[in-house]
């Protein structure tokens, strides 16, 4: 039965050998492998959050237990909470706004030739560091006009529509007819038909005297009318020209206006002659001259961007630059997967570009704007760089942000207490997102 069974039977298969590597098991070669980055991973990242995470429950000394009192001052330190509301507005605004940048960027280009070119300066600031963009943006936000170009750019559009005065500081001298009124000038006695009136002043540099301006005339009396000069009273040199009356080297104040008030009310106005010489109707006879405040109006110097109401937009403003093509390249990757077949069908069934966008192409692309809005939440959580450069010390507590205060809680002030409370409170803020993020990205590839 043995041999029958030994014979017709084909033997069983031999049970394979394990096969072991020459340093051992494989899992002590993953081990080996994995024991640096293990090293690096607890020293750089384990033991400075443990560390941290003790160091916040002592006092500033390190000496004494503080409990939770430095956390305590997260909510009660004037310094912290203004940073924690600008941490809000930037968590809302900036993600927000580089994401649509990147999404109108991405989907506007996909149709164009140079589309490829285009992406490729919008993405080139992703190369500048934080340092570099932040200078450059200090810069650009500089009050001069003529350092700054937002502001350079502003007052060119608001002195197209509403040009400034040429004569900011002129003002009358001595013994002058004018006094002061309102911001502007008005003459203390009045005047009558065919009178001549002289309106002097002082005060305007040569240079800064409108091109258009030629040398002052004395206006000549006419019947029926009452006429005048106003006109730069100064002639250059000591004892040179006479006060009060029109010298053959001044100028006239080209574009003045002069308006006859009787009674509170406005009854003429006229506007100097280029040689200062201006011409009123009968109606201003009895009345007095006056120079209104528009004629010394200051030459508009644009908006304040790193003052205080404005520091914190304008510094969100210099991040949507750098990374909106960020989020325009990962966008425009997410858009090149949506099925083609999708929006012609759409476009078939009579849906125009607006309904096609809103209603097929952001749907498909839902999941990669969840990744990078939320990618760019993280980055903004720890923004640091941007707001310590470009904020000036006089507005640096209002564009403070949690990162910034727990550099100067730490290394300005001395308390590192307090420091370390923020940076836990900040792991802590940073880490639900980090997970939510990890958890999206794992939901997309198992798809």
């Amino acid at each position: 039965m043995t041999s029958a069974t030994a014979a017709g039977a084909s033997p069983a298969p031999a049970a394979p050998r394990s096969r072991k590597s020459v340093t051992g098991t494989r899992k002590t070669v993953a081990a080996l492998f994995l024991l640096p980055a293990l090293v690096l991973l607890g020293a750089l990242v384990v033991y400075p959050i443990g560390y941290s995470v003790v160091r916040s429950f002592y006092s500033s000394s390190g000496d004494e237990f503080a409990g939770f009192d430095n956390y305590r001052a997260l909510f009660t330190d004037d310094g912290i909470r203004t940073a924690l509301k600008n941490n809000v507005i930037w968590v809302v605004f900036a993600p927000t706004v580089a994401t649509a940048l990147g999404l109108v960027f991405a989907v506007l280009t996909e149709r164009v030739r140079w589309g490829t070119a285009f992406k490729l300066v919008v993405f080139m600031p992703m190369a500048i560091s934080m340092l570099a963009a932040g200078i450059i943006f200090r810069l650009v936000y500089d009050q001069d006009p003529d350092k700054g170009v937002a502001n350079a750019v502003w007052v060119g559009v608001h002195d197209t529509f509403a040009q400034s005065s040429a004569f900011p500081k002129a003002h009358p001298g001595r013994n002058s007819p004018l006094a002061p009124d309102r911001g502007g000038f008005i003459t203390s006695a009045t005047v009558r038909a065919g009178q001549s009136v002289s309106l002097p002043l002082v005060g305007v540099a040569p240079d800064q005297m409108p091109k258009s301006a030629k040398k002052a005339v004395r206006a000549e009396p006419e019947p029926g009318k009452i006429t005048g000069t106003t006109w730069q009273d100064f002639t250059r040199g000591k004892g040179v020209g006479r006060l009060g009356e029109v010298d053959p080297s001044e100028l006239g104040y080209a574009g003045m206006r002069v308006e006859a008030v009787k009674d509170g009310r406005v009854v003429a106005s006229a506007k100097a002659a280029d040689d200062g010489t201006f011409t009123l109707p009968a109606q201003a006879d009895g009345a007095r001259l006056r120079l209104p405040a528009a004629n010394f109006k200051a030459p508009y110097n644009g908006v304040d961007w790193l003052g205080p109401s404005l520091v914190t937009p304008a510094v969100i403003g210099s991040y949507v630059w750098m990374w909106a093509g960020f989020a325009m390249v990962l966008i425009a990757a997410g858009l090149a997967g949506v099925p083609r077949e999708l929006l012609e069908a759409a476009r078939v069934d009579g849906a125009n570009e607006w309904q096609v966008f809103r209603k097929v192409t952001v749907p498909l692309l839902a999941p990669v704007l969840a990744v990078v809005a939320v990618t760019l939440m993280i980055n903004v959580l720890k923004i640091f760089d941007l707001v310590y450069i470009i904020a000036p010390g006089s507005s640096q507590d209002d564009a403070n942000v949690l990162a910034l205060e727990l550099y100067r809680k730490g290394f300005s002030e001395g308390r590192p207490g307090i420091a370390s409370a923020i940076a836990v409170f900040l792991l802590l803020l940073v880490v639900p997102v980090m997970l939510f993020n990890m958890r999206r990205l794992r939901r997309e590839v198992r798809r």
